[in-house]
Protein backbone atom coordinates (compact mmCIF):
# COMPACT_ATOMS: atom_id res chain seq x y z
CA UNK A 1 0.00 0.00 0.00
CA UNK A 2 3.01 1.82 0.77
CA UNK A 3 4.13 1.54 -2.87
CA UNK A 4 0.69 2.48 -4.10
CA UNK A 5 0.67 5.52 -2.46
CA UNK A 6 3.91 6.92 -3.83
CA UNK A 7 2.99 5.75 -7.15
CA UNK A 8 -0.48 7.93 -6.93
CA UNK A 9 1.73 10.83 -5.57
CA UNK A 10 4.52 10.44 -8.12
CA UNK A 11 1.95 10.65 -11.01
CA UNK A 12 -1.48 11.69 -10.36
CA UNK A 13 -0.14 14.10 -7.77
CA UNK A 14 2.98 15.17 -9.65
CA UNK A 15 5.50 15.38 -6.26
CA UNK A 16 9.03 16.20 -6.47
CA UNK A 17 11.42 13.21 -6.00
CA UNK A 18 12.02 15.25 -2.87
CA UNK A 19 8.98 15.14 -1.27
CA UNK A 20 8.46 11.35 -2.65
CA UNK A 21 11.78 10.69 -0.64
CA UNK A 22 10.61 11.88 2.49
CA UNK A 23 7.05 10.46 2.11
CA UNK A 24 8.67 7.33 1.59
CA UNK A 25 10.94 7.55 4.94
CA UNK A 26 8.07 8.08 7.56
CA UNK A 27 5.86 5.96 6.38
CA UNK A 28 8.85 3.43 6.30
CA UNK A 29 9.79 4.42 9.58
CA UNK A 30 5.93 3.89 10.72
CA UNK A 31 6.20 0.55 9.51
CA UNK A 32 9.22 -0.67 11.25
CA UNK A 33 7.93 1.02 14.21
CA UNK A 34 4.54 -0.97 14.10
CA UNK A 35 5.94 -4.43 13.02
CA UNK A 36 8.91 -3.95 15.93
CA UNK A 37 7.10 -2.46 18.53
CA UNK A 38 2.94 -4.01 17.88
CA UNK A 39 4.17 -6.94 15.47
CA UNK A 40 1.25 -5.40 13.34
CA UNK A 41 1.53 -6.11 9.32
CA UNK A 42 -1.52 -5.23 8.26
CA UNK A 43 -3.03 -1.49 8.14
CA UNK A 44 -6.49 -2.63 9.51
CA UNK A 45 -5.93 -3.38 12.65
CA UNK A 46 -3.72 -0.28 13.22
CA UNK A 47 -5.88 2.03 15.90
CA UNK A 48 -5.65 6.02 16.95
CA UNK A 49 -3.62 5.18 19.76
CA UNK A 50 -1.52 2.88 18.20
CA UNK A 51 -0.85 5.37 16.18
CA UNK A 52 -0.99 8.10 19.31
CA UNK A 53 2.23 6.04 20.57
CA UNK A 54 4.21 6.39 17.01
CA UNK A 55 4.29 10.31 17.74
CA UNK A 56 4.98 10.09 21.42
CA UNK A 57 8.23 7.87 20.36
CA UNK A 58 8.86 10.37 17.80
CA UNK A 59 9.11 13.20 20.42
CA UNK A 60 10.75 11.21 23.08
CA UNK A 61 13.79 10.18 20.32
CA UNK A 62 14.28 14.55 20.17
CA UNK A 63 13.35 14.82 16.78
CA UNK A 64 12.24 18.76 16.47
CA UNK A 65 8.49 19.26 16.39
CA UNK A 66 8.44 20.76 12.85
CA UNK A 67 9.74 16.86 11.84
CA UNK A 68 7.02 15.43 13.74
CA UNK A 69 4.36 17.54 12.02
CA UNK A 70 5.47 16.89 8.79
CA UNK A 71 5.40 12.69 9.70
CA UNK A 72 1.89 13.77 10.55
CA UNK A 73 0.96 14.80 7.70
CA UNK A 74 2.12 12.26 6.00
CA UNK A 75 0.49 9.99 7.70
CA UNK A 76 -3.15 11.69 7.35
CA UNK A 77 -2.20 11.80 3.42
CA UNK A 78 -1.36 7.54 3.70
CA UNK A 79 -4.56 7.33 5.57
CA UNK A 80 -7.22 9.49 2.72
CA UNK A 81 -5.72 7.60 0.51
CA UNK A 82 -6.69 4.06 1.69
CA UNK A 83 -10.15 5.09 2.19
CA UNK A 84 -10.52 6.33 -0.83
CA UNK A 85 -9.17 3.34 -2.35
CA UNK A 86 -11.89 1.47 0.78
CA UNK A 87 -8.81 -0.49 2.21
CA UNK A 88 -9.53 0.31 5.60
CA UNK A 89 -13.10 2.03 6.72
CA UNK A 90 -11.72 3.92 9.66
CA UNK A 91 -8.95 6.59 9.76
CA UNK A 92 -7.36 6.60 13.22
CA UNK A 93 -5.13 9.25 11.95
CA UNK A 94 -7.87 11.92 11.75
CA UNK A 95 -7.94 12.75 15.35
CA UNK A 96 -4.18 13.30 15.98
CA UNK A 97 -3.05 16.91 16.23
CA UNK A 98 0.13 18.70 15.08
CA UNK A 99 2.29 19.92 17.71
CA UNK A 100 3.18 23.73 18.58
CA UNK A 101 6.06 25.10 16.72
CA UNK A 102 7.82 28.11 17.56
CA UNK A 103 7.59 30.81 14.22
CA UNK A 104 10.87 31.19 12.99
CA UNK A 105 11.02 34.45 10.50
CA UNK A 106 12.22 33.37 7.48
CA UNK A 107 16.59 33.94 6.93
CA UNK A 108 16.99 36.56 4.66
CA UNK A 109 20.47 38.77 2.81
CA UNK A 110 20.38 42.31 3.83
CA UNK A 111 19.99 44.32 0.65
CA UNK A 112 23.23 45.94 1.11
CA UNK A 113 25.12 42.48 1.16
CA UNK A 114 23.33 41.34 -1.84
CA UNK A 115 25.29 44.21 -3.54
CA UNK A 116 28.26 43.53 -2.34
CA UNK A 117 27.78 39.89 -3.19
CA UNK A 118 26.79 40.41 -6.97
CA UNK A 119 28.34 43.56 -7.91
CA UNK A 120 31.91 43.14 -5.81
CA UNK A 121 32.71 39.97 -4.90
CA UNK A 122 35.31 38.88 -7.44
CA UNK A 123 34.40 35.72 -9.88
CA UNK A 124 36.94 33.65 -11.68
CA UNK A 125 37.09 34.37 -15.28
CA UNK A 126 36.45 31.02 -16.77
CA UNK A 127 33.35 29.25 -17.24
CA UNK A 128 32.91 28.56 -13.91
CA UNK A 129 32.96 32.00 -12.32
CA UNK A 130 29.86 33.01 -14.63
CA UNK A 131 28.05 29.90 -14.32
CA UNK A 132 28.96 30.61 -10.05
CA UNK A 133 27.27 33.96 -10.46
CA UNK A 134 24.26 33.14 -12.59
CA UNK A 135 23.14 31.05 -10.26
CA UNK A 136 23.30 33.65 -7.81
CA UNK A 137 21.73 35.99 -9.78
CA UNK A 138 19.24 33.94 -10.79
CA UNK A 139 17.91 32.74 -7.48
CA UNK A 140 17.77 36.39 -5.96
CA UNK A 141 16.52 37.69 -9.65
CA UNK A 142 13.23 35.35 -10.11
CA UNK A 143 12.64 33.81 -6.22
CA UNK A 144 12.73 30.30 -8.05
CA UNK A 145 13.16 26.97 -5.89
CA UNK A 146 16.29 25.04 -6.21
CA UNK A 147 14.71 22.06 -8.25
CA UNK A 148 13.15 24.92 -10.39
CA UNK A 149 16.41 26.19 -11.03
CA UNK A 150 18.45 23.01 -12.21
CA UNK A 151 15.67 21.98 -14.45
CA UNK A 152 15.73 25.42 -16.28
CA UNK A 153 15.97 25.05 -19.93
CA UNK A 154 17.25 27.48 -23.03
CA UNK A 155 13.42 27.75 -24.03
CA UNK A 156 12.00 29.07 -20.63
CA UNK A 157 14.18 31.88 -21.29
CA UNK A 158 11.83 34.82 -23.50
CA UNK A 159 14.19 37.70 -24.25
CA UNK A 160 11.71 39.51 -26.45
CA UNK A 161 9.21 39.64 -23.30
CA UNK A 162 11.70 39.78 -20.84
CA UNK A 163 10.41 36.84 -18.87
CA UNK A 164 11.50 33.00 -17.71
CA UNK A 165 8.55 30.12 -17.72
CA UNK A 166 9.16 28.53 -14.75
CA UNK A 167 7.81 24.96 -14.23
CA UNK A 168 6.82 24.60 -10.10
CA UNK A 169 5.26 22.26 -8.18
CA UNK A 170 3.00 19.26 -9.72
CA UNK A 171 4.09 21.27 -13.01
CA UNK A 172 2.22 24.30 -12.29
CA UNK A 173 3.55 26.99 -14.71
CA UNK A 174 4.44 30.46 -13.45
CA UNK A 175 5.44 33.58 -15.84
CA UNK A 176 8.44 35.69 -13.63
CA UNK A 177 9.95 38.99 -15.38
CA UNK A 178 13.03 40.08 -15.39
CA UNK A 179 15.17 43.21 -16.36
CA UNK A 180 16.93 44.29 -19.47
CA UNK A 181 20.32 44.73 -17.66
CA UNK A 182 19.72 40.53 -16.41
CA UNK A 183 18.54 39.41 -20.05
CA UNK A 184 21.95 41.16 -20.94
CA UNK A 185 23.59 39.08 -18.16
CA UNK A 186 22.06 35.83 -19.36
CA UNK A 187 22.61 36.95 -23.06
CA UNK A 188 26.57 36.87 -22.17
CA UNK A 189 26.41 33.63 -19.80
CA UNK A 190 25.26 31.91 -23.19
CA UNK A 191 27.26 33.08 -24.77
CA UNK A 192 30.31 31.39 -22.63
CA UNK A 193 28.35 28.39 -21.95
CA UNK A 194 27.82 27.21 -25.51
CA UNK A 195 31.49 28.36 -26.59
CA UNK A 196 33.59 26.56 -23.69
CA UNK A 197 30.92 23.72 -22.55
CA UNK A 198 27.44 23.46 -24.52
CA UNK A 199 24.31 22.18 -22.94
CA UNK A 200 23.30 18.84 -22.57
CA UNK A 201 19.54 18.25 -23.43
CA UNK A 202 19.41 21.96 -23.99
CA UNK A 203 19.74 22.97 -19.99
CA UNK A 204 20.82 26.81 -18.96
CA UNK A 205 22.71 25.89 -16.03
CA UNK A 206 25.58 23.12 -16.55
CA UNK A 207 28.74 21.57 -14.81
CA UNK A 208 31.84 22.25 -16.38
CA UNK A 209 31.27 19.22 -18.57
CA UNK A 210 28.19 20.43 -20.04
CA UNK A 211 25.88 18.15 -17.68
CA UNK A 212 22.65 19.18 -15.62
CA UNK A 213 23.34 21.03 -12.46
CA UNK A 214 22.86 18.83 -9.60
CA UNK A 215 21.89 20.22 -6.47
CA UNK A 216 25.00 19.76 -4.14
CA UNK A 217 26.61 21.71 -6.20
CA UNK A 218 24.02 25.14 -6.12
CA UNK A 219 23.89 24.13 -2.24
CA UNK A 220 27.76 24.62 -2.19
CA UNK A 221 28.15 27.29 -4.64
CA UNK A 222 25.19 29.63 -2.29
CA UNK A 223 27.13 28.58 0.58
CA UNK A 224 30.73 29.31 -0.36
CA UNK A 225 29.91 33.00 -1.60
CA UNK A 226 27.28 33.80 0.58
CA UNK A 227 29.79 33.02 3.40
CA UNK A 228 31.77 35.86 1.79
CA UNK A 229 29.51 38.80 2.48
CA UNK A 230 26.75 37.22 5.75
CA UNK A 231 27.45 36.11 9.17
CA UNK A 232 23.57 34.22 8.48
CA UNK A 233 23.90 30.46 10.40
CA UNK A 234 21.55 29.72 6.92
CA UNK A 235 23.11 29.94 4.06
CA UNK A 236 20.94 27.50 1.29
CA UNK A 237 19.86 28.24 -2.22
CA UNK A 238 16.25 28.79 -0.53
CA UNK A 239 17.43 32.04 1.39
CA UNK A 240 18.06 33.51 -1.48
CA UNK A 241 14.13 32.77 -2.27
CA UNK A 242 13.07 34.24 1.24
CA UNK A 243 15.85 37.26 0.02
CA UNK A 244 13.66 38.06 -2.88
CA UNK A 245 10.48 38.15 -1.08
CA UNK A 246 11.29 40.33 1.37
CA UNK A 247 13.10 43.29 -0.63
CA UNK A 248 10.34 43.13 -2.71
CA UNK A 249 8.03 43.52 0.03
CA UNK A 250 10.38 45.82 1.73
CA UNK A 251 9.99 48.22 -1.61
CA UNK A 252 6.04 47.95 -1.32
CA UNK A 253 5.29 45.33 -3.63
CA UNK A 254 1.65 44.17 -3.78
CA UNK A 255 1.19 40.36 -1.37
CA UNK A 256 -0.57 38.75 -4.06
CA UNK A 257 1.60 39.73 -6.87
CA UNK A 258 4.37 38.42 -4.78
CA UNK A 259 2.46 35.61 -3.79
CA UNK A 260 2.11 34.15 -7.67
CA UNK A 261 5.64 35.14 -8.00
CA UNK A 262 7.02 32.64 -5.93
CA UNK A 263 4.30 30.08 -6.97
CA UNK A 264 2.38 29.69 -3.50
CA UNK A 265 -0.69 28.12 -3.77
CA UNK A 266 -2.21 29.95 -0.70
CA UNK A 267 -1.76 33.86 0.12
CA UNK A 268 -0.86 32.27 3.87
CA UNK A 269 2.64 30.68 3.16
CA UNK A 270 3.89 34.21 1.13
CA UNK A 271 2.55 35.97 4.69
CA UNK A 272 5.15 34.65 6.33
CA UNK A 273 7.57 37.60 4.92
CA UNK A 274 5.34 40.17 5.86
CA UNK A 275 6.60 39.86 9.39
CA UNK A 276 10.21 41.07 7.97
CA UNK A 277 9.17 43.80 6.29
CA UNK A 278 7.07 44.61 9.81
CA UNK A 279 10.22 44.48 12.30
CA UNK A 280 12.30 46.77 9.92
CA UNK A 281 9.19 49.20 9.98
CA UNK A 282 9.17 48.71 14.00
CA UNK A 283 12.58 49.36 13.87
CA UNK A 284 12.63 52.53 11.98
CA UNK A 285 9.86 53.70 14.57
CA UNK A 286 11.72 52.92 17.45
CA UNK A 287 15.11 54.76 16.19
CA UNK A 288 12.97 58.34 14.53
CA UNK A 289 9.81 58.20 16.79
CA UNK A 290 9.99 61.20 20.03
CA UNK A 291 7.39 59.00 21.85
CA UNK A 292 8.69 55.39 20.84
Amino acid sequence: MIDSFLKYLQYEKRFSKHTLSAYERDLNQLHFYLKDIYEVNDLKEVTHPILRSWVVSLIDSGIAPQSVNRKLATLKSFYKFLQARHYVTQNPASRLKPLKTEKKLPSFVREGEMTILLDQLKFSEDFSGFRDKMILELLYATGIRLSELINLTDKQINFYQGSIKVLGKRNKERVIPIGDSFVRVIKEYLEIRNRDVGSAEGYLLVTDSGDQLYPMLVYRTVKKYLEQVTTLSKTSPHVLRHTFATHLLDKGADLNAVKDLLGHTSLAATQVYTHNSMEKLKSAFDQAHPRA
